[in-house]
């Protein structure tokens, strides 16, 4: 049994879904994260991350990201954002479900 603190932070609810996925023929995994279009604006919250990060849109429509002190650029289809690490950003949310790959780099 874990500490409480242990057990709270697994209690955690996120505005997403991950998928763990290993690089064919390495150890490396990347994830697959989807935002449900049916997520409420507020869920989505300023956060750093403790790794720098190269996220790729895969879909979605409308959805932007704001990197502190920046204002907010649009997530594009194919196209990669850096993400430096424990830098506060959020995600702003479009339309549709917004699907991403995320790298840590």
């Amino acid at each position: 049994m874990g500490t409480f603190f242990g057990r709270l932070n697994t209690m955690v609810l996120r505005p997403y879904t991950d998928e763990i996925l290993e690089k064919h023929g390495t150890e490396e995994t990347y994830k697959i994260r989807t935002f449900d279009e049916d997520l409420e604006d507020r869920e989505l919250i300023w956060h750093r991350d403790k790794d720098t990060r190269r996220v790729t849109v895969l879909s979605g429509d409308g959805w932007e990201l704001q990197l502190d002190d920046e204002l907010p650029k649009p997530l594009i289809k194919g196209k990669s954002y850096a993400i430096p690490k424990m830098k506060y950003h959020r995600v702003i949310k479009g339309g549709g479900n917004l699907i991403v790959k995320i790298e840590n780099i």
